[in-house]
């Protein structure tokens, strides 16, 4: 930045577009410098740029190997899920300002959008807005808001791993709630996400998939709640899937302080025996943020299904 304002003779340049601008006059900036831009360019540069942009690569998987996908995984959702597809875009911050993750991270527009890198944040935006609205949104007794979308995600970072690109498309659940005290909410809502993953990793199983043994890793990031998360989570469980591997990690140090209270991972092995990362989730303070309230919960999950058709079909 020091060198851009420098060479730009404009020693305030920075503060003038972050701070002085409205977020309103930094977007007609912005686009008419960007209408300029596209004006100067051919349709070789363009080309050009489909060749070597990261972001804007087609997805290497079969669309009707998703859309089936998606299909028998919607099939299987309890009546009290409502399935959205959300817009491609949605507020700037909806990472960095309800997620807590990097700006750099996201794909950013220029009329203070963004892309969408995460689809359980917009889900937690959406949840804050139903509940917001609803009158007695305090009531002890009022009902869980259970969204779930298929959604094709795209992230700035780099990806060199096998298999992995810059979008993607994830299959990802919320569900948003009051406390109920005794960790019920908790225990309750992370049974029923981790029943319905493996209950569709055997559904696709049977629809000609071939997914290996699973093993599913629980985390208490509050340690108290181990003992609580064995008995009506991890046994339940054990009993209902003998053939999956559950245990707890409590070493994990990845996403700690992302998600509070407890967490889970499913990995799936291949026929030769290699283990996939397939779905991930936990339990987080956005919905406490967004509505000012520390009675909120919401447990937030995702399935990689464009990876999992890669990795099993």
């Amino acid at each position: 930045m020091e060198r851009i304002t420098r060479e730009a003779n404009v020693p305030e340049l920075f503060d003038v577009l972050t701070n002085q601008l409205s977020p309103t006059d930094l977007q007609s900036l912005l686009l008419e410098v960007f209408r300029h831009r596209a004006e100067g360019r051919t349709p070789k540069a363009v080309l050009e740029q489909y060749r070597e942009n990261r972001f804007v690569h087609p997805a290497t998987a079969d669309p009707r190997r998703l859309l089936a996908w998606d299909t028998r995984a919607f099939s299987l959702l309890s009546a009290d899920f409502e399935i959205i597809e959300l817009s491609p875009v949605c507020p700037l911050g909806t990472n960095s300002a309800v997620a807590a993750v990097s700006q750099n991270k996201v794909l950013t527009t220029t009329r203070n959008t963004e892309v969408v890198a995460d689809a359980t944040n917009v889900l937690a935006l959406e949840c804050a807005r139903r509940i917001a609205a609803l009158p007695e949104r305090n009531s002890a007794s009022r009902p869980a808001v259970k969204l779930c979308a298929s959604h094709r995600v795209l992230r700035t970072q780099f990806f060199n791993a096998p298999g992995m690109s810059q979008h993607f498309r994830l299959l990802s659940l919320v569900t948003a709630g009051r406390d109920t005290g005794s960790s019920r909410f908790e225990t309750d809502t992370l049974t029923e996400h981790l029943r319905y993953y493996l209950r569709l990793v055997e559904a696709l199983r049977e629809a000609g998939y071939s997914p290996g043994a699973i093993r599913v890793t629980l985390t208490a990031f509050e340690p108290t709640l181990t003992p609580v998360l064995q008995e009506r989570v991890m046994d339940i469980l054990t009993e209902e899937f003998p053939a999956v591997t559950l245990a707890f990690d409590p070493e994990r140090t990845q996403a700690r302080g992302y998600y509070v209270s407890a967490g889970f991972h499913i990995y799936i092995s291949d026929s030769t025996g290699k283990e996939h990362f397939l779905a991930d989730g936990g339990f987080t303070n956005w919905t406490q943020h967004l509505l000012n309230n520390k009675k909120e919960r919401l447990l937030i999950s995702g399935m990689g299904s464009e990876r999992f058709v890669t990795c099993f079909s």
